[in-house]
């Protein structure tokens, strides 16, 4: 067996207790695991209530071991070579070397080194179950998709020169810099790219292996980060990324006789129920808000028996896209699942980069809004017909 388990989700969802609660989960149930995080508040430290977690492996409890990446030692220690190079490029130029190093970074870069810290534990094959910990951005699933990226174009775009020579290439017509083969970057420079671009690819083929890689979407039982989630769903889909469950986190108990509290409480009820639908036909699982801070053994433990119960958290819930765009002549067409009906009884309005569907079900109306890809730009709304449970929708330039 090998899994690879990523949560992601809006900044405060609860995200990094939840990953902590799995890792806990999968080691109780006999699977040697490894969470990693890449956070610089060094989260993991506080989620489990131990020592310092730092950038190698700390044996939290039998079978769970957990590592915080700093991906600035990562560079250091495996591409010093290719970063120092394009640096030397900027700062021949007469650029400040401080400000060189920050254009020499790409963005999404540190993401990028903590990701192939997941390649390097695959490679030894050290474990059975491995948990990240994605940061708090909308940002995080390109980081995610980059290795494809990078893999697929890289040697393309730079005539087997790598993503970070090509990136030099790029700065030519600014920075006067010549291409030619006498200027051509060190041969050390150019194995250790051709080496990063042969990782990245092998990383990609893990991360969209859907027997291999589910990521899992954390929202509250509120607007902003539902919709947060949606987006990432959607990002997922496009990418390629299996998406196998959505937690919606931190609900709070449906009795009160608190008024302020009863409302709150019917809010969240109401937003849990919109959820359902939303992301259908996505499991989703839902976790109450404690009466103190989740945090420790002992409560990640307690949070992940409520929300996994009595199955094993290393499952894939879910295979399949919730959604999907494809290529239909010189226009898109989006498939969507359509839950609890079969007629061709629903609305579609577009709002600028948000999709609008109103569908009819046997307890009233069910409206989803879908945001849409930047591909669509400059597209219009075609028509749409309804197949079974799923709803074709064609967009024309």
């Amino acid at each position: 067996m090998l899994r690879i388990i990523i949560y992601t989700g809006k900044g405060g969802t609860g995200k990094t207790v939840n990953s902590c609660s799995t890792a806990v989960h999968l080691a109780d149930n006999n699977y040697k695991t490894l969470i990693l995080s890449s956070d610089p508040a060094h989260t993991l430290s506080d989620a489990f209530m131990t020592g310092y977690i730092g950038n190698e492996p700390a044996k939290v409890l039998d079978n769970l071991f957990a590592l915080q990446i700093d991906p600035v030692i990562e560079i250091n220690k495996n591409f010093s070579s290719i970063l120092s190079y394009i640096v030397s490029v900027f700062f021949s130029k007469g650029i400040d070397e401080t400000l060189s190093y920050e254009i020499a970074m790409l963005p999404g870069m540190t993401q990028l080194f903590s990701l192939l810290k997941i390649e390097e534990a695959l490679k030894y094959g050290d474990y059975d179950a491995i948990v990240l910990d994605m940061p708090a951005s909308g940002e995080a699933l390109r980081y995610l998709y980059f290795p494809k990226l990078a893999g697929s174009i890289g040697r393309k775009l730079t005539g087997f020169t790598g993503v970070f020579s090509g990136f030099a290439k790029m700065f030519q017509p600014f920075s006067g810099f010549s291409t030619s083969q006498s200027n051509l970057p060190p041969s050390n420079v150019l194995l250790n790219e051709l080496d990063l671009l042969s990782r990245l690819e092998s990383l990609s083929k893990s991360i969209t292996d859907s027997s291999i890689t589910s990521l899992r979407l954390v929202a509250n039982p509120d607007t902003f980060s539902i919709e947060n989630a949606k987006r990432a769903l959607m990002s997922a889909n496009l990418y390629g990324i299996n998406v196998d469950l959505v937690i919606i986190n931190k609900i709070m108990p449906k009795e009160s006789s608190d008024s302020y509290f009863a409302n709150w409480s019917r809010f969240q009820n109401n937003k849990v129920e919109e959820a359902k639908s939303n992301f259908y036909p996505l499991p989703i699982r839902e976790a109450k808000l404690y009466d103190r801070e989740l945090r420790g053994i002992d409560m990640l433990r307690e949070n992940a028996s409520l929300i996994f119960e009595n199955e094993d958290s290393s499952n894939i819930f879910y295979t399949g896209k919730v959604f999907e765009f494809v290529q239909d002549g010189s226009g898109l067409r989006m498939k969507l699942k359509v839950p609890f009906t079969d007629k061709d009884d629903f609305e579609i309005i577009r709002y600028g980069e948000q999709l609008s569907i109103k569908v009819r079900g046997p307890t009233g109306y069910v409206i989803n809004v879908i945001p849409l890809p930047a591909a669509t730009i400059g597209m219009k709304l075609e028509r749409s017909k309804l197949v079974k449970d799923e709803l074709d929708i064609f967009f024309e330039r």
